[in-house]
């Protein structure tokens, strides 16, 4: 009898605890199994044997409910990028050894692309250093929407219900004004539109915002903004523009470099803030009226209180899916969503190797992009619709709602 691991990384979301939660469930479930253990922060929880035991923490089933209306990472997590075991396998022999001193038979990591990478390689020196007997399956999680091979991934839905709720309140707030303004939203995304494209939803019961929509996807030209701008303004007094985090020029620079040097992450890539201020000075400067920028940060992948129900259930599936494929023998894949219907929307769960996954990404289709580059069409809509559906009951005490902690 082995004994199961989960840990979790990257980015947290409001939907990564309900993807622990299946992981947890199918172990509990699974007479294969004897111990569930947790990592603390990720890979980096195991490399410093910082593991706990979860059998008794989540055996009650109101307890694995509660946690999956608790947003972030319930275990932690980290942005720790393994060295490639071609060159050093350091860091691989201490991660086996920590496996075998708990008898792990069975890894589900759940994360983004960067944490793709780490199942990747670590599924990789498994196999080159014939351990057969440890399998490693990667659970896709990331707001951003941009991992390969799978139809979306858990998280995106409840962060895309967050930002199309708010662009609809923004909506509310600054259309009761009589004085021309502008508001500028930055949404997250480094290389991916998806959430952004997102914001779109907010007109799906009449509000009109936003008015304009920019994704990283297509070159961001500062002269025909100016004009998408001025024609809006000529249309109505107040107008409210979606802007990815990271959409850049005709070169492929972001247009925030132009503020100032970036710090990079553990990974290389550019720390991103300040599109939407950047645009703001711009248009102050050029326009002239009242100008505001609003940057959504981590409320758009943390905000439970307005989970989608269809994340939260798929979520809660893939994690369980990939529990039980690795059980049953599975290494060296990610667990994906095959969306086979939109109307009605119908999916299945698959598993496609790591190596078509990892280090990738999946960017908004151009045909799904409107031809002035300032919107999206009518396919994001029905490929984002099915996503957002559905709310969640909530555990409220003391008028704020409950959220679990593990340790």
């Amino acid at each position: 009898m082995k004994n199961l691991l989960v840990a979790q990384s990257g980015g947290p979301s409001a939907a990564i605890n309900a993807t622990l939660v299946g992981v947890v469930e199918k172990g509990l479930a699974d007479q294969n199994i004897d111990k569930i253990y947790g990592a603390k922060n990720g890979i980096m929880g195991i490399l410093t044997d910082k593991l706990i035991e979860l059998n008794d923490k989540l055996a009650d089933p109101e307890t694995l409910q509660l946690l999956c209306q608790t947003p972030s990472s319930a275990l932690g997590s980290c942005r720790m990028k393994l060295s490639h075991w071609e060159e050093s396998t350091f860091e691989y022999d201490k991660i086996i050894k920590v496996f075998r001193k708990y008898n792990i038979g069975y890894f589900i990591y759940i994360g983004g692309n960067d944490s793709m990478d780490t199942v990747k390689k670590l599924s990789g020196f498994c196999e080159r250093m014939h351990i057969d007997d440890i399998k490693i399956i990667g659970a896709p999680k990331t707001i951003d929407n941009d991992l390969m091979e799978t139809d979306h991934c858990p998280g995106f839905g409840s962060a895309a219900k967050y930002v199309s709720t708010t662009m609809s309140e923004i909506s509310c707030d600054c259309n009761v004004y009589a004085q021309p303004s502008i508001t500028i939203v930055e949404i997250m995304g480094r290389d991916a539109g998806w959430l952004t494209a997102a914001s779109a939803l907010g007109r799906l019961n009449g509000d009109t915002a936003p008015d304009l929509i920019y994704l990283c996807e297509r070159p961001f030209f500062v002269d025909q903004f100016l004009d998408d701008v001025r024609a809006k303004m000529e249309e109505k007094h107040s107008i409210i523009i979606a802007v990815s985090e990271g959409i850049k020029n005709e070169e492929g620079d972001y247009v925030t470099d132009t503020l100032k040097d970036r710090a990079v992450d553990a990974f290389g890539h550019k720390i991103l803030a300040g599109a939407s201020r950047y645009l703001e000075e711009i248009l102050r400067f050029e326009i002239g009226c009242k100008v505001r920028s609003i940057e959504l940060n981590v409320m758009q992948r943390c905000a439970s209180h307005v989970a989608s129900a269809s994340d939260i259930y798929e979520s809660r599936l893939i994690g369980s899916a990939a529990a039980d494929y690795a059980i049953s023998g599975g290494t060296g894949k990610m667990a994906c969503i095959k969306r086979t219907s939109t109307k009605p929307y119908r999916f299945e769960i698959d598993f496609v190797d790591i190596d078509q996954i990892a280090n990738q990404v999946k960017t908004v289709p151009d045909e799904w992009i409107n031809p002035a580059g300032n919107d999206v069409t009518q396919e994001m809509i029905d490929y984002l619709l099915p996503l957002i559906q559905g709310e969640l009951p909530c555990t409220y005490k003391n008028g704020v709602p409950v959220h679990l902690r593990l340790y």
